[in-house]
């Protein structure tokens, strides 16, 4: 079972900063998941919300804002104190920073239909010229997004990332050319897990906090979590005496 910490290391230092993911890589866990935005000069950037309000001292949509206005802000506002301020980066900063990090779930946002293919472009684009195919999985709830990035790039790793069980996110998942398959940990029921391992599909639980519910999905044989703890989850895996399974290349 391998361990994502969630935008980072959302717990442990503000979400989506690079001091969040400077955190998840010290405890340990060079994986994570992080969220993707275009600003409004059609770069990709790493926020959750769709507005800044909530994790930075500004406010309005993230679609209005440039990036060099995006770095202006001071993203702290959510999370755990922390001493220096943090910047919303874009994620070219993220992976020029960080050459570390050996997988990414890059967890594009939905986005309206106008906005579709230059979402998957830019994409496309970025995993060029980072050499991103290897190490790096593009997961979404947006369906429509995900086959844009197909057609953009066949070769990029696809995510469907899910909070319901109807319709079953296994057949999802499968129509839509997925890899991995990224479910509420409520979801991960046995059946369904091994279900979808069975049809060749990685499986990733989010948001795992609990350390009895980490204790079940690795007995259950999933393939990872994510955690807004890494530093815990981490030392609890270790607890556990557990190895690192392997993983087919562009998967989780």
């Amino acid at each position: 079972m391998l361990i994502y910490g969630h935008r980072g290391a959302r717990g442990e230092a503000p979400e989506n900063t690079l001091a969040g993911f400077h955190r998840a890589i010290a405890a340990g866990a060079p994986r994570v998941e992080l969220d993707l935005r275009l600003s409004s000069d059609e770069e990709l950037v790493v926020i959750h919300d769709e507005t800044v309000s909530r994790t930075t001292d500004g406010r309005g949509l993230v679609a209005h804002r440039s990036v060099a206005e995006l770095a202006r802000l001071d993203a702290r506002r959510a999370g755990p104190a922390w001493p220096d301020p943090q910047p919303v980066p874009t994620i070219a900063r993220v992976l020029e920073e960080f050459p570390e990090l050996q997988h990414l779930q890059l967890e594009a946002k939905p986005v309206d239909a106008g906005s579709r293919a230059l979402m998957a472009g830019r994409l496309a684009a970025l995993f060029r010229a980072f050499d991103l195919h290897e190490r790096a999985t593009v997961t979404s709830f947006d369906r429509e997004l995900l086959r844009a990035v197909r057609a953009a790039d066949p070769r990029i790793a696809l995510g469907l990332v899910t909070d319901r069980a109807r319709p079953e996110p296994l057949n999802t998942a499968l129509a839509l050319g997925a890899r991995l398959l990224v479910l509420n940990w409520k979801l991960c029921s046995a059946t369904r897990v091994r279900a979808a391992q069975a049809a060749g599909l990685q499986v990733s639980a989010w948001t795992v906090n609990d350390d009895a519910e980490a204790r079940r999905l690795h007995a259950l044989g999933i393939d990872s979590i994510v955690t807004d703890f890494p530093t815990r989850m981490v030392a609890l895996l270790h607890g556990l005496g557990a190895g690192t399974r392997h993983h087919p290349r562009g998967a989780s």
